[in-house]
């Protein structure tokens, strides 16, 4: 079974990627659960492939990550 991959372009500019909301399948609304996979774009863009268990589309969002200063 193939599946249809489009890019869905989010901003999270005060989320960790990994505390904002799940996305829904745009085709059938199913909730999605965890990404099938995730990849460094740049040093401050992460991409995530999702691929619904529901009807099989799929779908990458590209997430902006603010880097973090540590101070000690």
């Amino acid at each position: 079974m193939s599946a249809v991959a489009e890019v869905l372009s989010t901003v999270a500019p005060r989320r960790d990627p990994r505390c904002s909301e799940l996305p829904t399948c745009p085709v059938c609304a199913d909730s999605m659960v965890a990404a099938e996979a995730s990849a460094y774009v740049s040093d401050h863009v992460i991409s995530y492939l999702w691929t619904c268990d529901t009807c099989g589309y799929g779908f990458v969002t590209k997430h902006a990550v603010k880097q973090r200063i540590v101070c000690n």
